[in-house]
């Protein structure tokens, strides 16, 4: 009951109208920082804290907080339209929400991202409300040993982003890693694969290989259908909202995805993408029809929408309990905190409870923000997709450019994203995947990084791999995840076998 009035207060302060109004601002701007590539929620509350100086620690940190879900949701408009993912984590919906969007139900792709995110992150809130101590304590569980074997689940989930062909998507995964390695060691401080390129010691940015491989790459094609004279406006075919065969397909969708989303997301490092992808991935094995994933279906996009905004509330798990950032944006806000003169962890649940719900209990309001301001804006979202062809590229080059150019103000940047959008091209012509290649990219460094810390702490006996339950159960399921493409078509074909003689 003392739980359940601490909530009820933290309501009341939420609620207060300065709350309210820098929870809106802070929703409004993180929903245009989300769909500009190249800044992200980490660099767009990096950018506002200034101006929350001088402010109080409460309607501050609402508003910061904001800006962080809000991006999530503005990721989706420009993966769809545009297929030009904002940020890592959004590069799971370009690849069923460019689809939908070329066959003519952008909107629809819009709204399930939007009423996904929307009941996901609701979800999710609640979750963090009941469970964010547990939960905290069971994170504390997990070690180097366990971060690898969670890291190692997560590229073996690869094997079902593969398509027709396995070897291919290992050829992107492999090629991701190699990718992943440039830059220096962080233990030897030796230069990797750099060419003597010193701006690439810091390894290349993320946003600059995956705007290439998804934004260049899809100019590329425009421009060699234009020259056939295939390149046409995409046209928009029947209405923007969902038909009830797109939600009944979706609902459930968005359900595991966001339970997904929200227990990886309480995992510190783990983050947003590998919570798409593991829900992506998750939907297409208990799917009916996984062989249309990558055509453009709805719970394509349901699912790895509802795991990026469930991740959010499930990374203020350990910022919250522990004073541990669960990602990039949350060490931001973990900035804020201090900045403020404040501590996260268990004494300021007793110390300021009503910062803590007041927080809280702002993102059920932001969530309900975030659908009344994306809802109406789809019909103006879509009609980007009407421009003539010539003009509808020139914007993705145009916001590819300043996106990347942005984060280092250097042209080395520029012919990096020249390299890897033709690199791309070269991918979408083979047929070779795209997600392994990025899945790999994001967890080279931090699989890397948690195989050298087990092998310290075992002064190298390999047995830490196995040395918990938790290891030997996501082990288990990376074999798994492996042997699953093979063998399902056997046991598929043999049951039809079986079926037939009957």
């Amino acid at each position: 009951m003392e739980s359940f009035d601490l909530v009820l207060e933290g309501f009341a302060v939420a609620a207060q109208p300065l709350n309210v109004m820098f929870l809106f601002i802070g929703a409004v701007l993180g929903t245009v920082i989300g769909m500009l590539p190249g800044i992200g929620a980490a660099a767009g509350i990096g950018l506002l804290l200034p101006v929350t100086y001088g402010l109080d620690p409460i309607p501050a940190l609402i508003m910061l907080a904001g800006i962080y879900y809000g991006a999530m949701y503005g990721n989706t408009a420009s993966a769809v339209l545009i297929n030009t993912p904002g940020t890592a984590s959004a590069v799971m919906t370009t690849v069923d929400g460019y689809p939908m969007a070329k066959n003519g139900r952008g909107g629809a792709a819009l709204a399930i991202a939007a009423i996904a995110s929307f009941c996901a992150g609701t979800t999710s809130i609640i979750l963090l409300t009941l469970l964010a101590v547990p939960l905290a304590e069971f994170a504390l569980q997990f070690g180097p040993a366990e971060y690898f074997a969670l890291m190692v689940f997560s590229l073996s989930a690869v094997s079902s982003l593969t398509g027709k062909s396995v070897s291919k998507g290992l050829i992107a995964a492999v090629i991701g890693l190699m990718i992943g390695m440039i830059g220096k060691d962080l233990h030897t401080g030796m230069t990797r694969f750099t060419f003597g390129i010193s701006i690439f010691e810091d390894g290349i940015p993320f946003i600059v290989v995956i705007v290439g491989l998804f934004a260049v790459s899809e100019v590329l094609l425009k421009v060699e259908k234009w020259f056939a004279g295939e390149l046409q406006p995409i046209p928009i075919r029947g209405r923007l909202w969902l038909t009830m065969d797109e939600w009944r397909h979706s609902y459930k969708a968005i359900f595991r995805g966001g339970l997904i989303g929200f227990f990886v997301g309480v995992l510190p490092g783990a983050g947003g993408t590998i919570a798409t992808i593991l829900a992506y991935t998750t939907e297409q094995k208990f799917s009916s029809r996984p062989e249309k994933f990558g055509t453009g279906i709805p719970e394509g996009v349901a699912a790895p929408e509802a795991a990026n905004n469930a991740s959010t509330s499930g990374a203020f798990v350990p910022l919250l309990t522990l004073g541990i950032p669960g990602s990039g944006s949350t060490a931001v806000l973990l900035g804020a905190f201090i900045l403020f003169g404040l501590q996260p962890g268990p004494e300021m649940f007793a110390e300021r409870p009503d910062l803590v719900w007041g927080l809280v209990d702002s993102m059920y309001l932001g969530n309900v923000f975030l659908l009344i301001l994306n809802l109406p804006l789809i019909g103006i979202f879509v009609r980007l997709l009407y421009a003539p062809p010539g003009i509808l590229m020139s914007i993705i080059l145009g916001v590819a450019t300043i996106g990347v150019y942005s984060i280092k103000t250097n042209a080395i940047d520029l012919y990096t994203l020249v390299f890897f959008g033709g690199l791309g091209y070269l991918f979408r012509k083979l047929q070779i995947p795209l997600a392994p290649l990025i899945l790999a990219l994001v967890l080279g460094d931090m699989i890397e990084q948690s195989l050298r810390q087990a092998m310290t702490l075992s002064m190298g006996k390999m047995g830490i791999l196995v040395g918990s339950p938790i290891c030997v159960v996501l082990l288990i399921m990376t074999v798994a995840s492996l042997l699953f493409p093979m063998l399902f078509p056997m046991f598929k074909r043999k049951f039809a076998g079986e079926g037939d003689d009957e």
